[in-house]
């Protein structure tokens, strides 16, 4: 890709109607393509560049409180987020039920983002390269090397803490997920990998983990809610 890829994911924010569209009408294009990830009842509301957060691996049903891959495709979206930590965490999503979302969103041309990483125990305990193996293995298994997604690295201990990742252990981290796809699929497929960095992503070290640790676009929390911020990030 030419451009990186920035992507705000506004989870359960902001509360109302009108600050989503004011915030979503202040983000101005810049150096980087730009997606935005409201929640889903603002998706129909916003035009522009959309994702949604999550999306659930049946097309209809008696699936009370979900949103089907189609749905999110009719409205117009372009991304989904798929196995962010906190679907991990709070809903016990595990890598079978996120390999079933991925291969539903890629069946209806939506590009899926794929969120992987380690907790803090996880890294205390040294286990962090593989749970990055296993969430990459068990995760995109039978998918196709023609549709590999994008793959987003977010350590769990730096999501929503301030405490980011170095660019040293990053760049680290980025090579990993690299050899992992390498040796999944081939060296082809590792060079054309989108991957993002997610996790305390700001302005202040956006440029570090582009331009040094070598991703090619972020997933940003928190500071995609200050249109300023994103618009620093978009442009770093």
């Amino acid at each position: 890709m030419s451009k990186n890829l920035i992507v705000g994911n506004w989870k359960m924010n902001p509360e109302s109607l009108k600050e989503a569209q004011k915030l979503f009408n202040s983000i101005k294009s810049g150096k980087s393509d730009f997606v935005v990830c409201p929640p889903f009842v603002y998706l129909s509301s916003l035009k522009g560049k959309l994702g949604a957060q999550n999306c659930f691996y049946e097309d209809k049903g008696a699936y009370t409180g979900e949103v089907s891959a189609s749905m999110l495709k009719n409205l117009g979206c372009e991304y989904v987020i798929i196995g962010h930590s906190e679907r991990r965490q709070y809903f016990k999503e595990d890598n079978e039920m996120v390999n079933k979302k991925i291969k539903k969103a890629l069946s209806l041309g939506l590009k899926p983002i794929v969120c992987i990483g380690e907790t803090q125990q996880e890294r205390e305990e040294e286990k962090t390269d593989q749970i990055i193996q296993d969430e990459i293995m068990y995760g995109l298994e039978g998918i196709p090397a023609t549709k590999v997604p994008i793959i987003a690295y977010e350590p769990i201990w730096a999501i929503g803490t301030g405490n980011a990742c170095d660019v040293e252990e990053a760049q680290r981290m980025g090579l990993l997920i690299r050899k992992i796809i390498s040796k999944t699929y081939n060296l082809s497929v590792s060079k054309k990998l989108c991957l993002l960095y997610g996790g305390s992503a700001n302005s202040t070290n956006a440029s570090g983990y582009l331009n040094e640790a070598g991703f090619n676009g972020l997933l940003v929390g928190g500071a995609s809610l200050k249109a300023d911020e994103f618009n620093k990030i978009i442009n770093a």
